[in-house]
């Protein structure tokens, strides 16, 4: 059974300080309909202007991942975007009243909080992964980086880290599911070393910045008069620093909590990709520069996977959601001219149906003899009558319903289809349905070659 889309049952709302701007911002999580996906909406910015959670619009990786879409900016989007990942929410529309995410305890476990108090449900429609089908390289030698992406039918994790530091030295973190996203990964913090402090608050970052919300690691010795301008810094009548080098001696979390957090920010980074994906991804000493230009990678070979085919995926050995018995009750055709022979996958607003050719079907023996030719007229039938069963499961009782082709646009053949074949048929709606209309865009294919297509309008008339 496909995973289906979810989004959430009600809205929720947190407010905080950004980490780097120190505004005060409130961010308000939203339902969304299905393929709605992840996006930030400005609602304090004149005609509330909406920015995708997408790769293509990340701006700037300095301290964390800010996106910008007609000067419309979000920044620190990382861990947000990590707890809607990491609890596989396909479908949620950000409000944010300010252009920073609020940071908070500097971990995902607040959104993760808030998105299952708000509660999470299925949608009606199968949720699209992108099966990776050969690996993807990163790298970046002057900087030690490198990340890979291996084909795997599932989402696992691995990060490896060594900051040559005698606090943290190396560390590893991996994450084999994303149902151990919340316990395993969710709380870690973000953190820096002391000696990036000063760099930061000379180009006016870490407004927000509080020992609440990020762990300061200590790698050297450090004299009173500053841990006092430290104590300044931060707003604290004091700041100490034991032998295990935290900053004003905060307990980790994890042993290697910081390892854990930089998985943390590669899932909030990885889902600018734009849909889920399945592989087994390895990252060493990653950073925000790093995900974001490995995600646009893998974002690429899925725009030229599309761009390939888009013909659906045809596994013979699964079970068909309607099979040829199923198919006859709700059309009322019958051999010889029934041209669909099963329905292998149906959302709101797509169906694939399969059309098996065999040499022994009656048009062979008068359709080019010589060389036998499935009709293209029977090609755009076979189309209109799988499109005939997306229509009717609209409908609550099918059975007492009949569709009939009104219109059909742009047809176009591109290759010969012959005994042996097997025609893959998807169709989708390209307008919402309504008063018993339906506008469908019709493709067939054999195996991953387009044959042929056509633009269609049926109407839906009650026996």
């Amino acid at each position: 059974m496909n995973s289906k889309q979810t989004t959430i049952k009600k809205a929720v709302i947190l407010s905080g300080i950004g980490l780097h701007t120190g505004s005060q911002v409130t961010l308000e999580f939203c339902p969304a309909p299905e393929n709605h996906g992840y996006k930030f909406q400005r609602i304090d910015l004149p005609g509330q202007p909406i920015v995708e959670a997408d790769v293509d619009y990340v701006v700037d990786v300095s301290r964390g991942t800010t996106l910008e879409k007609n000067g419309a900016r979000v920044a620190t989007v990382e861990h947000c975007l990590a707890a809607l990942a990491g609890l596989e929410i396909d479908n949620v529309l950000i409000k944010i009243d300010g252009p920073e995410i609020p940071i908070i305890d500097g971990s995902a476990m607040p959104f993760v909080d808030a998105l299952q108090a708000a509660g999470i449900i299925e949608q009606d429609a199968d949720r699209e992964y992108f099966n990776l089908a050969q690996n993807v390289h990163y790298a970046e030698e002057d900087r030690g980086v490198e990340m890979i992406a291996m084909p795997l039918n599932d989402y696992r994790l691995t990060v490896m880290v060594d900051y040559n530091s005698p606090v943290l030295g190396s560390q590893h973190a991996s994450l084999t599911s994303l149902k151990e996203f919340k316990k395993e990964i969710a709380s870690c913090r973000t953190f820096c070393f002391l000696h990036e402090l000063e760099a930061l608050l000379k180009n006016d970052l870490i407004k927000g910045g509080d020992l609440n919300n990020a762990i300061v690691i200590v790698d050297r010795v450090v004299a009173d008069d500053e841990l006092d301008h430290l104590a300044g810094l931060f707003n604290k009548p004091k700041v100490e620093v034991r032998k295990e080098g935290i900053l004003n001696n905060v307990e980790l979390r994890f042993q290697n909590e910081p390892a854990r957090h930089k998985l943390l920010d590669l899932i909030g980074d990885l889902a600018l990709i734009g849909m889920p994906i399945k592989a087994q991804i390895m990252s060493a000493r990653p950073g925000h520069a790093a995900n974001v230009a490995f995600a646009k990678k893998i974002k690429a070979l899925i725009k030229k996977s599309k761009k390939k085919s888009g013909a659906p995926l045809y596994d013979p050995n699964i079970k068909p959601i309607h099979d040829t018995v199923a198919i006859m009750k709700m059309l009322p055709h019958k051999h010889p001219f029934l041209m669909v022979d099963k329905i292998i996958e149906m959302t709101a607003t797509t169906v694939v149906g399969i059309k098996n050719i065999t040499h022994d079907q009656y048009f062979f023996a008068g359709h080019f003899p010589a060389e036998p030719l499935f009709p293209a007229v029977l090609q755009i039938e076979a189309m209109a009558q799988a499109g005939g069963i997306l229509i009717l499961s609209q409908v609550p009782d099918p059975e007492n319903y009949v569709t009939y082709f009104v219109k059909i646009d742009n047809a176009k053949f591109k290759d010969k289809v012959v005994p042996g074949d097997t025609l893959i048929l998807k169709l989708e709606l390209t307008q919402p349905f309504r008063r018993g209309l339906a506008v469908m865009k019709g493709s067939a294919y054999v195996g991953d070659k387009l044959v042929s297509e056509a633009e269609m309008m049926a109407q839906v008339v009650k026996k």
